[in-house]
Formats: C-alpha cells, structure tokens, sequence
C-alpha cells in the first residue's frame, strides 16, 4: 500500500516536471509574438496591503486565499499545511501550483476554507493559490493555464435516486 502512495506523489512530481519544461518552450514562442501580447498587458489586483486574493473551488469546498511575497509560509483556518493536510498527497495537491511556475518558497499564503471534505479542501486551495498567484502577477497566467490549475473542477457527488441504495446501487436481485 505504501508503494502505491509514493507513486503517485512521484508522478504527481513528474507532472510539475512535465509542466515546468513545457512551460519553457511555450514562452519561447510567446516572446515570438510580442506584438499581440503587448497589447493585452494585465495589471496585478493587489489590496492596499499588497495582497491578491482569490476564491477557490472544489466539490463542496470554497476557499478564500491571500497570497502574499514571503518566505512560503502556509496557514490554513490558522494552522500550518502539515498540521492542517496530514496526508503528502493533499500537500502536494495544494503546493502544485508553486512547482508549476517555480516559486516555491517565494510566497506566504493565508487562507480559510469551508466545506467538504479534505480532498476538495486541498482542490479548493489548490485553485485559489492557482488565481492568487494569477492575480499577483499575470505573467504566470500562461502556465498555470496550460497546467489547468485555472479551470474549476465542476465535478459533484451525484445525487442518490429513489429506489436504489445510492445514485446507481441497485438492490440485490437473485434469479432463481
């Protein structure tokens, strides 16, 4: 069991890797385009304590993210990450976008978050660090875009139906 956790945080690493060296290809031949870009500058949205802030979504998870330069401190409902998301792969999840544009240790996030459990807590967190971090500085919207750490993951728990055990589970049926 234990080697089946370390593969998927190593291929959740693989992932970052992945990205990261696609990211650098994609801004090669974006500065190609200069001329289109420059025309499309984004501005940071930064409070006037030179926070960005961002929601972040995730089945029945809402996340409210700030996201300021620091030294990669991450509390959330005023606890640290470990002490918060005790499993590496909800950590993992949440720190994504750090690995996707480089800047691990490079910021401190505050952050609330409500609702669900802690797989789409992580998420949640995940996406609000995701449009934080967009917020905060544009030029990173590109490979987080790309990484799809933008796009909200809409996927819910199906309802159950009338009649069955849950939203599929049918009762037992014996033939003979």
């Amino acid at each position: 069991m234990a080697d089946k956790k370390t593969e998927t945080v190593s291929d959740l690493k693989d992932l970052g890797q992945a990205v990261k060296e696609d990211a650098k290809t994609t801004t090669a031949a974006a500065d190609t385009k200069g001329a289109e870009a420059a025309s499309e500058k984004r501005e940071p949205k930064l409070d006037k304590l030179g926070r960005a802030y961002a929601t972040g979504r995730r089945k029945d998870a809402v996340a409210r993210v700030w996201l300021k330069k620091g030294t990669g401190k991450i509390i959330v409902n005023g606890k640290d990450q470990t002490a918060y998301f005790s499993r590496k792969t909800h950590q993992l999840i949440m720190n994504q976008p750090f690995l996707i544009v480089n800047a691990a240790g490079h910021y401190d996030i505050n952050c609330t978050v409500a609702g669900g459990g802690l797989s789409g807590q992580a998420g949640a967190v995940r996406h609000g660090i995701s449009r934080a971090l967009q917020n905060f500085d544009p030029s990173l919207r590109s490979p987080l875009k790309k990484a799809g750490m933008l796009t909200r993951d809409d996927r819910i728990v199906e309802r159950k139906k009338v009649g069955k055990h849950k939203a599929r589970r049918t009762k037992q049926w014996a033939k003979r």
